[in-house]
């Protein structure tokens, strides 16, 4: 369930949904990067590193 809502919000805000699972880190810093390249990377990058494990 938690992993949904991860997903839901990468939609939004891609680098919030990594912060709040990864906690601080470099991934955070290229999902904000990749989301002001464009939208799309930036969802693509999130839900990636929500849904690996």
């Amino acid at each position: 369930m938690v992993k949904v809502l991860l997903v839901l919000l990468c939609l939004v805000l891609p680098f919030l949904a990594v912060l709040i699972k990864d906690g601080p880190s470099i991934k955070v810093l290229w999902a904000f990067l990749l989301q002001l390249c464009g939208h799309v990377p930036g969802v693509i990058y999130g839900i990636y590193q929500v849904v690996k494990d």
